[in-house]
């Protein structure tokens, strides 16, 4: 079972992009969530732990994703959620992944502006080159 979530958060790692063998575009990165809260005795907003989040999206999404999002910009993601562990000879741990339905730039710290592509039928030149390298 997933769940849908939203998360706001800021891009943490340059987006990967990839073109699978099948043609399958796909692009990943990593999303820091920091959680804040109003300090009453100081009069401000404090910091507090941050989640990780790997982001992958798939398709169109994909492709659009990797020619507009950069390090260090604050996003909405809107995705399924997955936790998986998983464990080696010597370490173990969690996976914590979004598959991404919609991403988008939070404009609540800037302002952005949206060029509607047309639906792909083909992939593109850059994304052969990539899915033969």
């Amino acid at each position: 079972m997933s769940e849908t979530i939203t998360i706001t958060g800021l891009i943490g790692t340059s987006p990967r992009h990839i073109v699978t063998s099948e043609g399958l575009p796909i692009t990943s990165f990593r999303l820091a969530a920091p959680q804040r809260r109003f300090d009453t005795p100081s009069g401000k907003w404090i910091d507090t732990d941050t989640n990780w989040y790997t982001i992958v999206c798939f398709r169109q999404l994909a492709t659009n994703a990797a020619q507009s999002l950069n390090k260090g910009e604050r996003v909405v993601v809107v995705g399924k959620l997955r936790i998986r562990e998983w464990e080696t000879d010597d370490k173990k741990g969690t996976n914590v992944e979004v598959e991404a339905d919609a991403v988008g730039h939070d404009l609540t710290w800037g302002t952005s502006v949206h060029t509607r592509t047309t639906a792909a039928t083909e992939i593109s030149e850059e994304e052969k080159a990539a899915a033969t390298a």
